[in-house]
């Protein structure tokens, strides 16, 4: 069996120990081409319950039954889709599976993202008006769940609810931390999907200079979209204050809908999830549910048991449409995570409300060591930075092409490479509970106008084996006060900001940091000359410079779980 089946078949097992049985003996299928507002034609699949009944008492009278949409721009995944239609319409729903414009059958020319919401609202209001429609849901994960919410305020009084998993409405936290491009993300997913098949050295075309004309470079044509990102670098920009990822960005405070957002704590959309969920005007009978997976639902958390990870999606949202369309009730609210660390869930009144206190620890350069109070005496460590020989993404939140760097991974012994500095706390006392936000504070200098640094915080065990709980990185430019006018050699702080994770490191073990310059290709390379990174034409090595002591104090600061 390849990869391929295997993946399929396990979908199907999904279903089959979801708790969910079918209940129709069989499925008819109906293909469609559903007029837009503008005349378009999109390919549009219907899969109705058909066959014996098979469920407990009296068959549904009538014809009319729940419907779950989809919206979908990976024909790719065709015979994922098939084996949803059948599962879901045995199960009582029509399951209605849609082409985005432009894509496989579907008329149009295919633009990403910009024409989700019209055509989205367009598939809906078809939808309510047929004779066989019930109460309507809409369910998608990755780009399936961005057309959910590009829809989601403009549909109340027609769906029901929506089950939106992997994706958020800040486009520009999914692209961009403090002027790094999250570039195995979007490189990798705009040379999958500009149109055309692009037959290119992938990392030859992250490391091309300037990236804002690889795509005519190496990968065949030019792609407007994807030179906008590389060259719109800060939130404040036009680009992102104007025109549709301004509207995306505000589309959860208006949403009326109950919401069941699904996200994982190694998934590279968490941020921006994290985001929307925190503006989303119907958590009062939405759910949010983020557990120990990466953005395919595998768990992805190396030494630590996993018997508890509860990571089908299937199960998941049968169980909110359950409620939602065929019982047609009105969600309470519900927030659920997983505790990396001790394999179980917490349910919480609220994510904004939780338990927690801030928890600080100081960084010790002289004695390269992690301690409870600042540092007294005076420390520096150094280190080049060659943007030519980047430090490998391993344990990462946002990888999507290098996909198995994602995680709470092993990680490499201290000492490995001279570009990486270790400090290290002494074995804790008790357990420490980190919920929520993780930020890291450098003193540092470089020899020249803009750099980027790195922090990745870890937990090492008794036996000296070290797991990343969370990395991020910043820059100079946009993560110190100094901003475009640093000059160099000059000591400044810079913060480095690190997604919310649930994580536990237990009484016994170790806190460890790696501070370094470059984390790639989950991030770009940073050339080390200030500007926009996109239309940088070369690079050149740094000397970095940590300080802790005399007035610098470098730290790190999370929010634990209160006692």
């Amino acid at each position: 069996m390849d990869r391929e089946q295997a993946f399929l078949q396990q979908k199907v097992e999904e279903y089959e120990a979801s708790g969910f049985a079918p209940v129709y003996g069989s499925f008819a299928v109906e293909d469609l081409f559903v007029p837009m507002s503008d005349g378009i034609k999109l390919h549009t699949t219907v899969y109705r319950p058909a066959g014996a009944w098979l469920g407990t008492g009296d068959a549904p009278s009538g014809e009319r039954f729940p419907v779950i949409l989809q919206r979908t721009c990976y024909p790719n995944q065709a015979k994922l889709v098939k084996i949803h239609g059948e599962q879901l319409a045995k199960r009582g729903y029509i399951f209605v599976s849609q082409y985005c414009r432009g894509i496989e059958q579907s008329q149009g020319e295919w633009v990403p993202n910009v024409n989700e919401r019209q055509d989205g609202i367009d598939t809906v209001d078809w939808l309510f008006a047929q004779p066989w429609a019930g109460p309507i849901g809409y369910w998608g994960c990755s780009y399936l769940a961005a057309t959910g919410w590009a829809m989601a305020d403009a549909v109340t009084g027609k769906v029901r609810s929506m089950v939106l998993s992997h994706y958020g409405t800040d486009r520009f936290k999914s692209a961009y931390e403090k002027g790094m491009f999250r570039q195995d993300v979007l490189t990798s997913w705009s040379m999958e999907n500009c149109g055309w098949k692009v037959n290119a050295d992938y990392d030859a075309v992250c490391r091309y200079m300037p990236q804002a004309e690889v795509d005519t470079a190496l990968w065949g044509g030019e792609v407007p979209w994807y030179r906008e990102y590389v060259t719109n670098t800060r939130k404040s920009d036009p680009y992102w204050q104007q025109g549709w990822w301004s509207q995306l960005d505000h589309i959860p405070e208006h949403i009326q809908i109950p919401v069941f957002v699904i996200e994982g704590w190694y998934d590279h959309h968490l941020g921006s999830a994290m985001n929307s969920w925190a503006k989303l005007g119907s958590k009062a009978h939405s759910w949010l549910t983020i557990g120990a997976w990466n953005h395919g639902f595998s768990p992805c958390v190396e030494g630590l048991p996993l018997e508890n990870t509860e990571n089908s999606e299937v199960k998941m949202f049968l169980e909110w449409f359950q409620l939602t369309l065929q019982e047609e009730q009105l969600p309470d609210p519900r927030v659920r995570t997983y505790q990396t660390g001790e394999d179980r869930w917490v349910e919480l009144p609220s994510w904004e409300d939780k338990p927690v206190r801030l928890h600080t620890v100081h960084l010790d350069f002289a004695k390269g060591a992690i301690t409870d109070s600042p540092a007294k005496e005076e420390g520096c460590s150094r280190f080049v930075y060659d943007p030519a020989d980047p430090v490998k993404s391993h344990g990462s939140e946002s990888c999507l092409a290098t996909w198995d760097a994602n995680g709470s991974l092993l990680q490499p012994e201290p000492g490995s490479r001279e570009d990486v500095v270790t400090l290290l706390s002494q074995p804790l006392e008790k357990d420490l509970r980190i919920m929520g936000k993780i930020q890291v504070q450098l003193w540092v200098s470089t020899d020249g106008e803009d750099t980027a640094f790195t922090a990745k915080l870890m937990r090492v065990t008794p036996d000296g084996n070290s797991y990343n709980i969370r990395g991020s990185i910043t820059t100079i430019s946009q993560g110190s006060e100094a901003g475009e006018h640093y000059v160099p050699g000059t000591p400044v702080p810079v913060t480095v900001d690190l997604w919310d994770v649930c994580y536990t490191v237990r009484a016994g073990e170790r806190l460890r940091l790696d501070i370094s310059s470059s984390d790639y290709p989950n991030f770009h390379v940073h050339c080390n000359y200030p500007g926009i990174w996109g239309l940088q034409r070369s690079q050149r090595k740094a000397l970095q410079q940590l300080y802790s002591g005399n007035g610098k104090d470098s730290w790190v600061q999370m929010e634990v779980q209160t006692e």
